[in-house]
């Protein structure tokens, strides 16, 4: 391997409060869980983790708050390899996420920013951390302001922009205009452009993002860009799922990697659906999440 890229991510941090069932209950049923626990997450700060692990050097904008939860948020961050140096803390509680995992690895989760919701503009030393990335990875658990903000900063400053739409919301063209790469999860994908088929909706979000990847689980990824007139599939490994929290961010913070390593994009998705897999094996979010000695087996 050659120098580490550098990534910034520009996302929440989260404390997963997890509990694990047979089935997950229907509105206004109460159900006995088996398991409880406190997870380091945030898709922030689990696509961080995620491309540490995959070795960038990676560094984390957002907040956590001066609580408990904060202290552990940043420890776990730290223990990755990830620069926390622009890591906010404020007043009040951290983000907090909500989980219940059934014993199918399916999840129903409900966020609480809490200090992600301070994160409203970037601050000098902000942009200048994201003048010296090789990319910028974006998420939609902050206010969406410093979204616009954080890839109009990265557009000018000649830096590759990768936006997950999740929480899915409607976009703004002036994100959407700033997005180098959008990597949408089928239903996100069906948010934004009302199209249930994942081809055509990837197709329809090339009118306004130059290239598009679409997650679908168990059925791996579809890829489109403006400029190729073909598809590109790639399946996901088999592989018997215990927890699918953090697949969709350790795929996209793998295939950033990936791409600013200068793979080309076949060898990128196959990375990135290795990682996946890997991480839906496991429990937990950032707990989950390989290292990249472990993402190069399992595609040996």
């Amino acid at each position: 391997m050659t120098s580490p890229t550098s990534i910034v991510v520009l996302g929440s941090t989260n404390m997963d409060l997890v509990a694990y069932v047979a089935k997950a209950p229907a509105r206004g049923e109460t159900v006995t869980g088996r398991e409880f626990r406190t997870v380091p997450g945030g898709k922030g700060a689990n696509q961080a983790v995620a491309a540490a692990r995959a070795g960038a050097e990676v560094s984390m904008i957002g907040a956590v708050g001066a609580d408990e939860f904060g202290l552990r948020l940043r420890g776990a961050l730290d223990h990755s390899g990830v620069d926390t140096d622009l890591l906010r803390t404020v007043e009040g509680p951290s983000g907090t996420a909500h989980i219940v995992v059934d014993d199918e690895g399916g999840n129903a989760i409900v966020v609480v920013p809490g200090a992600n919701g301070t994160v409203t503009s970037l601050t000098h030393g902000d942009e200048a951390l994201i003048d010296t990335a090789d990319a910028l990875l974006l998420q939609l658990e902050l206010p969406l302001s410093v979204v616009v903000e954080g890839a109009g900063a990265a557009r000018e400053r000649g830096v590759r922009t990768v936006l997950t739409p999740a929480p899915a919301r409607s976009l703004p063209p002036e994100l959407l205009n700033t997005t180098d790469l959008l990597v949408p999860n089928e239903h996100e994908a069906t948010a934004l452009t009302g199209l249930t088929d994942p081809y055509e909706a990837a197709r329809a979000l090339l009118d306004v993002v130059p290239q598009v990847v679409v997650t679908l689980g168990a059925a791996g990824c579809l890829y489109v860009a403006r400029d190729s007139a073909e598809p590109l599939t790639v399946p996901a490994p088999r592989v018997h799922a215990v927890d699918t929290t953090a697949a969709g961010d350790t795929f996209a913070g793998v295939l950033t990697v990936a791409l600013t390593e200068g793979r080309p994009m076949p060898e990128a998705l196959s990375w990135a659906s290795a990682a996946a897999a890997l991480s839906v094996q496991h429990e937990g979010a950032s707990t989950s999440m390989p290292y990249r000695v472990a993402i190069e087996a399992a595609l040996a």
